[in-house]
């Protein structure tokens, strides 16, 4: 029997889509023992050998700033292509709240101050939309009460919604959408966004990444890029 060869075009539309998910402690799950975070459940999806896709690929870095991601976001991009010739079809970041960290003391200096922070989301933001279609995952709130983190670092919600709103903006301008996971959440009670924050008041626990995955996955721009 002869086989017929589909045609390039045809053959390309048929492969799962990629999607690099780049960022900190947020996109690497931790606090989340059960599910491996929001992106690992994310992946899990689309595991099976007989899954369109998405593939998922999760380049999240413990500790990292907006620096550290942007130092690395195109060496990791070109690594995931898979096939000849292929590279990613999405980024997905989530960075932003280590920079936003006090250092020392409540008031001190920011670990990233603000001016250096906004210089280098542009710069990561403009490399990132050079690859491929950007989205941005917004940082969820953290519990005051049980700073610091480390015994050094300072985290706030005036500091948190500062960075986030500078992000915020520079997305906008640039179209790339933005998921505000620190207003969802501060639009719930507070009892709501405590239970789903780990016992150092900075991580999301399980039940935190679950509503993260939810988040995401009801989202209209996540769902119009895996559209095309």
């Amino acid at each position: 029997m002869t086989m017929v060869a589909l045609p390039v075009a045809q053959r390309v539309a048929a492969l799962p889509k990629k999607v690099v998910a780049i960022g900190d402690s947020l996109v690497y799950g931790f606090g989340d023992p059960e599910g491996g975070g929001w992106v690992e459940r994310l992946r899990r999806r689309s595991m099976a050998p007989e899954s369109p896709g998405p593939v998922i690929y999760n380049l999240g870095v413990r500790g990292d700033g907006v620096q550290q991601v942007a130092c690395r976001l195109e060496g990791e991009f070109r690594y995931r292509g898979e096939l000849r010739n292929r590279v990613p079809d999405l980024i997905l970041l989530s960075v932003g709240v280590n920079d936003s960290a006090q250092v020392g003391k409540r008031g001190g200096r920011n670990l990233t101050e603000f001016h250096v922070f906004q210089q280098h989301l542009a710069d990561l933001l403009d490399q990132a939309q050079q690859l491929c279609p950007v989205l941005f995952v917004g940082m969820p709130p953290v519990d005051e009460a049980k700073m610091p983190f480390v015994d050094v670092l300072y985290y706030s919600h005036a500091q948190q919604y500062r960075y986030k709103q500078a992000t915020q903006s520079a997305c906008r301008a640039r179209g790339i959408p933005y998921l505000d996971v620190f207003e969802l959440w501060m639009a719930q009670a507070e009892s709501w966004w405590r239970s789903r924050l780990s016992a150092d008041g900075l991580h999301p626990n399980t039940l935190g990444h679950q509503t993260l995955l939810e988040h995401v996955l009801n989202w209209p721009s996540l769902q119009q890029m895996m559209a095309y």
